[in-house]
């Protein structure tokens, strides 16, 4: 697991400060240097360029080494930062394996990533992240491994390690106009037999539905599983992430009554007939729900509650770097592989 200090391995953190960027901070002290290369990064307009570039696992291995660690191996157990640890050979040459030394502990770039621990080759790893971050509307395990040749299994748990990376680690609260609207997805009560059908599941029901909750401010979308709708909760969520004083543009659910008292609300009346206040809308977050329920729908099929926060942080990440080349896309992908879901998390 890696540490919490100055001198950890990346993380993105995606911040809103202007409207017009989405801003990447990495490591403090290694990375913030190397988001130049990210920024400028023209290597990987294709996958075919990736795969001819990136042919060898040691290759690939090299490639993480520099995107995470530049010229200084930064150790995972201490935090160590150098570039004169010890380099172990296996079998008469090296494949990227270091001694610390500080802590006198080994390690490889995989550790605390995503890719400790598999058996997969870099080399499909990098091809899958590529393929599932480019795709407009994602990529299914039914389809994966056949591309890369492995099983559906495999292909699923890799692609649910990825949608994990690609979560939002941490991000500073909204203080520009939010736009804020909770959405159902799931429960098509219709679609099954007459016998199997649940009643009272119309409307706002949560009795087959999931409800998932949305902020959206200077092109960032972020979303929570919740609950519920009540007030209560929605007021909860967005306490934590909007700073008190800003604008919230909402549709006139009941649920946000009371914003007014923190806020500048900007309420829609939907219900009136209403779709813009002055120069405020909720079509932002409400097309944001279309990319979300047009993906999983036509790629996914369906998505369980247990998974769907994953596949809501995929269908973020995707907007939040619509204006990336693919390239780009990729080395964040690739940045955000900090921490390691392991299988038994995963079907817990």
């Amino acid at each position: 697991m890696l540490i919490s200090s100055c001198k950890t391995v990346s993380k993105i953190v995606l911040q809103h400060c202007s409207a017009s960027n989405i801003f990447y901070n990495f490591n403090k002290t290694r990375m913030l240097r190397y988001s130049k290369s990210i920024e400028k990064n023209n290597t990987f307009n294709s996958l075919i360029k990736m795969i001819e570039v990136l042919d060898t696992e040691d290759r690939c291995r090299e490639y993480l080494e520099e995107l995470r660690w530049g010229d200084e191996p930064i150790c995972p157990h201490c935090g160590c930062q150098r570039t004169n640890h010890y380099k172990l050979n296996q079998k008469g040459r090296f494949k990227g394996l270091y001694k610390c030394k500080d802590c006198r502990e080994r390690f490889t770039v995989k550790v605390g990533t995503m890719f400790e621990g598999s058996h997969i080759s870099l080399n499909k790893w990098f091809i899958a992240i590529y393929i599932f971050s480019s795709h407009k509307k994602g990529i299914s395990s039914a389809q994966l491994h056949k591309d890369i040749n492995v099983t559906q299994k495999t292909a699923w748990y890799m692609l649910s390690r990825i949608r994990h990376s690609f979560r939002v680690k941490s991000i500073m609260k909204f203080d520009g106009a939010t736009q804020v609207d909770e959405s159902f997805v799931g429960g098509k009560n219709m679609k099954k037999p007459k016998e199997r059908r649940i009643k009272n599941t119309q409307g706002r029901s949560t009795k087959t539905k999931t409800v998932v909750f949305g902020l959206l401010s200077n092109g960032i979308v972020t979303t929570d599983i919740i609950p519920n709708t009540k007030g209560k909760t929605l007021k909860a969520v967005i306490k934590e992430m909007v700073e008190e004083g800003s604008i919230v543009v909402s549709d006139g659910w009941v649920g946000y009554s009371g914003l007014h008292k923190e806020y500048d609300h900007k309420r829609i009346a939907h219900n009136k007939g209403q779709f813009v206040k002055d120069e405020f809308h909720t079509n932002s977050i409400e097309g944001f729900w279309s990319l979300l329920k047009r993906g999983i729908l036509g790629i996914y099929h369906s998505a369980s509650p247990k998974h769907l926060q994953k596949y809501c942080d995929e269908f973020a990440f995707r907007y939040n770097t619509r204006n990336h080349k693919e390239g780009d896309r990729f080395n964040l992908a690739l940045l955000g592989a900090d921490e390691r879901l392991m299988y038994e998390e995963l079907i817990a």
